[in-house]
């Protein structure tokens, strides 16, 4: 595995920025206000051809309480899961109670740690680093999040502290599994529940989740990458601009996701943002399935099912191709049949169907229902063949397209699905004249 590097330190010292330009990615929401990063936040890193994890974590808080404690227990976390530590402080700040509280947790890990004085912007400032001497860990090193100064000496010194790593076998390919949904549904709480551990911040809050975070999951020798998401809310509530960064995080999660479990709650049922989500997972061509989360919170079982399947399946109806499973996050109910449905639709997303078959399902579908004329002219199909996968998408060669019903693609739909088991991924057709 590859060493990690965990950045720590109290809010607002620059933790964010600085983890996007020592990973020149913008993996974490950087704005002007303490508390933005909650959950640890992972990207891969380099620096002269060594390879590392960069971990973000959220701010300490001497006194934390409710949300803070958490936000602390999973600095504390990524504190014990790395190899070095930066611990960053504010130049300009000097050294403040808050350091000192944060130096002593870090100090009971043993980890090789690095001083990072940040927003050391001018001479004055790169001077004033030298009095972080005073925590323990020998030089400070005077960086600059914003200006990128003093950070390629700062990964200099992380290099040096790496562990070596030892060779590892190539990796299978992940299949990635966005989890998307409201605020409050319970996204969280099914990937600490899937992981076995707590990963993720659980909160009543909405809206916990601001940044997407990526989770590895090993179910037997399979391999899956969890997207977790901030709660998607309706444009007209967002408000803040870090909530503004949370949707655009979220959608992107969708963007590289192979397959997206969009989540719904049980005791509210089916709102119109929820029809949103799924409908931007369709437009992306994405394999989705659709989870009813807290089904422990009902109390007619049977009764809830039939009839949250009905409201599923009349308000999100362009994707009758999902398959809808009820669990609870909470309780780990059904949790076990998720790697299954995963597996399926992702087969199913990534299926290749040879030609010959496609065109015997064709013509068997077109000899027990015809095409219908339009205009006085007969609709024919002559031939399809499948052009991409991830999703399907086929060609059909027909004599006009522009005889196409939509009634005749729904049924053609229909038997290709059944012929080659496409449930949970959507399908494109396209159609092109042939003279």
């Amino acid at each position: 595995m590859k060493p990690v590097v965990a950045l720590v330190g109290r809010p607002n010292v620059g933790k964010s920025a600085l983890f996007n330009r020592m990973s020149q990615k913008q993996a974490s929401i950087v704005e002007s206000m303490p508390g933005v990063t909650r959950d640890r936040v992972y990207a891969d890193a380099e620096w002269v051809s060594n390879e590392f994890v960069l971990v973000d974590t959220g701010g300490f808080e001497a006194d934390a309480k409710d949300l803070s404690r958490l936000v602390r227990e999973q600095a504390e976390v990524a504190i014990r899961e790395a190899d070095v530590i930066i611990l960053v402080v504010d130049a300009r700040a000097g050294v403040v109670p808050a350091d000192s509280d944060v130096a002593q947790v870090v100090r009971s890990g043993s980890k090789p740690v690095i001083v990072a004085a940040n927003k050391a912007d001018d001479l004055q400032e790169m001077k004033s680093s030298s009095e972080f001497y005073e925590l323990g860990f020998g030089e400070p090193l005077a960086v600059s999040a914003v200006h990128g100064k003093g950070v390629g000496d700062l990964l200099d010194r992380v290099v040096e502290l790496l562990p070596k790593e030892e060779a590892q076998p190539d990796a299978t390919e992940f299949i990635r599994v966005a989890i998307v949904g409201r605020p409050n549904v319970g996204k969280s709480s099914l990937v600490n529940a899937l992981v076995g551990r707590e990963r993720m911040i659980v909160s009543e809050v909405p809206g916990t989740t601001r940044d997407a975070v990526d989770v590895k999951w090993h179910v037997d020798d399979r391999q899956y990458l969890l997207i977790d998401t901030a709660g998607l809310r309706r444009k007209g509530k967002i408000e803040a601009r870090v909530e503004k960064h949370s949707v655009a995080r979220s959608l992107k999660a969708i963007d590289r996701s192979d397959v997206a479990l969009i989540m719904l709650d049980a005791t509210e049922g089916v709102l119109e943002q929820d029809k949103r989500i799924a409908g931007y997972a369709l437009r992306k061509g994405k394999g989705s399935v659709l989870l009813v989360n807290k089904w422990d919170l009902t109390t007619d079982k049977e009764a809830s099912r039939k009839t949250l399947t009905a409201e599923i399946r009349s308000k999100i109806n362009f994707l009758q191709f999902a398959p809808i499973e009820f669990i609870s996050a909470r309780t780990g109910t059904h949790l076990s049949r998720l790697p299954d449905i995963i597996e399926k639709t992702y087969a199913a997303y990534a299926r290749e169907v040879q030609t010959s078959p496609l065109n015997r399902v064709i013509q068997d579908a077109v000899a027990v229902a015809p095409p219908p004329s339009v205009r006085g002219k007969q609709f024919k199909v002559f031939y399809g063949t499948q052009v991409k996968t991830r999703p399907p998408i086929f060609l059909f060669f027909v004599n006009d397209q522009r005889l196409v019903t939509g009634s005749y693609e729904r049924y053609l739909e229909s038997r290709i699905r059944g012929a080659f088991d496409l449930e949970g991924t959507p399908i494109v057709f396209v159609w092109r004249s042939r003279e």
